[in-house]
Parts: C-alpha cells; sequence; structure tokens
C-alpha cells in the first residue's frame, strides 16, 4: 500500500515537473495536500491555519517548480518550504504585542482635578505615571489633544515614525492596565 502510493506520487511529480500546468497541478495538489495539513497540525496549529499555511506552501512550490534542481528530492524540497512557512508564521506569532485602542478610552477619561480619587480622571493620572515624558506627551497631544502624528511630529520637529513610535510604546506599556477595566465605546457614551 505506502509502496503504491509512493510509485503514484512519483508519477503525479513527474507529470507536473514535466508540464506545469493547471491539471497535473492539481493532482499534485490532491495528493500532497492531506499531507501537509498533518504536517502542521502537530505543531500547534488550528485545522483553519494548517489549510492556509498548506495552500501558501503549494503556491509556492507552483510558482517556483522550475528551480527544482533534483527532481528525486521533490518531497524534501515541498516540506521543507513547508517548515519554513511554520517558522515564519512563527515569527509573526511571536513579534505581535498587546496593545489597548485609546479611542474608546479618550472619551471616558475626562481629566478634572475637584473629582475624588478613584474616579476615571484619577486613572488616568495614575496610568501616565507608567510613561516616559516623551511617551505622555505624545499620548496626550494624540488622544487628549486630538492632534494627527504629523502635526505632533511638526510641532516637536521629530520624524513622524518616531511620534508613532511613542504613542505605539506608550499604548503597549498601557495595555496591561487597561485591558482589566471595560470602558464604554463612544456610541454608548
Amino acid at each position: 500500500m505506502a509502496n503504491e502510493r509512493t510509485l503514484r506520487e512519483g508519477r503525479v511529480i513527474e507529470t507536473f515537473l514535466e508540464s506545469p500546468n493547471e491539471e497535473s497541478f492539481a493532482a499534485m495538489f490532491q495528493d500532497f495536500t492531506p499531507q501537509l495539513v498533518a504536517f502542521f497540525r502537530p505543531c500547534g496549529c488550528e485545522f483553519a491555519l494548517s489549510e492556509d499555511l498548506t495552500q501558501e506552501v503549494m503556491l509556492t512550490v507552483y510558482r517556483k517548480a522550475a528551480q527544482i534542481r533534483d527532481r528525486s528530492l521533490f518531497r524534501a524540497w515541498l516540506f521543507k518550504i513547508a517548515r519554513n512557512a511554520l517558522c515564519r508564521q512563527y515569527g509573526k506569532q511571536s513579534r505581535e504585542v498587546e496593545t489597548v485602542d485609546l479611542a474608546n478610552v479618550a472619551g471616558s477619561l475626562v481629566a478634572s482635578s475637584n473629582k475624588p480619587a478613584g474616579t476615571s480622571a484619577f486613572e488616568f493620572l495614575v496610568w501616565m505615571t507608567f510613561l516616559g515624558s516623551s511617551e505622555r506627551e505624545a499620548l496626550t497631544l494624540r488622544f487628549v489633544e486630538e492632534w494627527e502624528y504629523h502635526e505632533i511630529a511638526a510641532a516637536k520637529k521629530i520624524p513622524i515614525g518616531t511620534v508613532q513610535w511613542r504613542v505605539f510604546n506608550a499604548k503597549k506599556k498601557l495595555a496591561p492596565h487597561l485591558k482589566s477595566r471595560e470602558f464604554p465605546s463612544r456610541e454608548a457614551a
């Protein structure tokens, strides 16, 4: 049975490499898709992600099949592409940083000096102490004063990317503190 499958795969691969067209690719796609999905599943990928990665791998195979030097190593080449796709996926996940959407928070945090401790205004002042002075300033100008990034950059004479980084960094630092608190949306307020 396994030998029969190996022979069929070999014929499908040869047919595709000799004349890469939709029909030969469809046959190869049908043979290798279940194997690729099975390859991704034990690596912690949900079924939908496994299918997405499989399609990405098969697209790469279709586009780069002419570059393969040793046809006898096609299967190894295919699974190396799969491994690289998985590594890229893990890399994306490790770079994802939790932030909070301050657009919903800004309307509920109106600073007022006559409000007692424990109110939104007081909490806002406490949260701002978690930030550096440049981050505090960028966040205040962006979400309290409602300046655009380019306006802040021009006023402070710094690159717009620096302003965007300071706002992002501030949101990242505040995310754990603001996430535990529920804020009404602007429409509901």
